[in-house]
């Protein structure tokens, strides 16, 4: 093992050691988690149990990353503006605009697991602390693997099959692709793609596809019906499926 990766393994520890200490639980859940009785993030998503604390999913799962997406737009000359990370609605009133900031936030380990999470207050910081709270409270664990004609090499580089979400006038389809295709969807999506672990695939889009809320959580939708659809044991070996985190993600790719 290298210096830098226990340097960050060192980190990681004294992250949860802090958690554990400053965390009081108010949940049934949250006691298990903070005494060790659950030490995997697995039980608590294949039992469907709702997660209410965002320390769960920080003792759980200390190598999460998050990122916030692209949703608004500075003010431009014919709306030219650059994009941004917040939303900026206004409220006329007699005293004046009350401006209010949105933002979506996604997290993800790059290994099965992601979720995303929407916040909106009168500030930016409180907005983002809302929107990546809510994501890890949303963290689901997605289904990968090789569902390619063109490949078929069974490693969980990709998607086993094609799925669909769809989210107002937005649907998103999205189709398994070989090795080394890379991300050929919307650049949003691929940061929750990415963080989800997913490194190849094809999409296709229709409707109001400016709309990136719906179209972020058309994505997320569709991610979703990879768990949901039915596959039988000759399907899991041939595409290779792998569900939630792959401990040895190495030696598998």
């Amino acid at each position: 093992m290298s210096e830098e990766n226990k340097k960050n393994n060192s980190r990681k520890e004294l992250n949860t050691e802090e958690i554990k200490e400053s965390w009081k639980p108010k949940t049934s859940l949250g006691m298990k988690v903070k005494k060790g009785k659950i030490k995997d993030i697995n039980d608590i998503l294949d039992m469907g149990i709702p997660i209410l604390e965002s320390e769960i999913i920080d003792m759980l799962i200390p190598d999460l990353e998050n990122e916030l997406l692209l949703i608004g737009q500075s003010k431009g000359k014919f709306g030219g503006g650059q994009k941004r990370v917040f939303k900026q609605t206004q409220k006329k009133t007699r005293e004046g605009n009350k401006p209010r900031f949105a933002t979506i936030a996604v997290v993800g380990n790059r290994n099965g697991l992601v979720g995303i999470g929407y916040g909106k207050s009168r500030e930016t910081v409180p907005s983002r602390e809302k929107a990546f709270r809510k994501a890890k409270l949303n963290l689901i664990k997605i289904r990968r693997g090789c569902g390619s004609w063109q490949c078929g090499c069974g490693t969980p580089h990709s998607i086993s099959f094609k799925v669909k979400g769809k989210c107002g006038s937005v649907e998103i389809e999205l189709m398994s692709a070989p090795k080394g295709t890379g991300l050929c969807i919307e650049k949003e999506c691929a940061k929750i793609l990415e963080l989800a672990g997913i490194k190849d695939v094809w999409s296709k889009t229709k409707g109001q596809t400016k709309t990136k809320s719906n179209l972020i959580y058309a994505c997320f939708e569709a991610l979703k019906e990879l768990m949901k659809t039915k596959t039988t044991e000759d399907n899991i070996k041939s595409l290779g499926i792998k569900e939630g985190k792959i401990e040895d993600e190495r030696t598998e790719q």
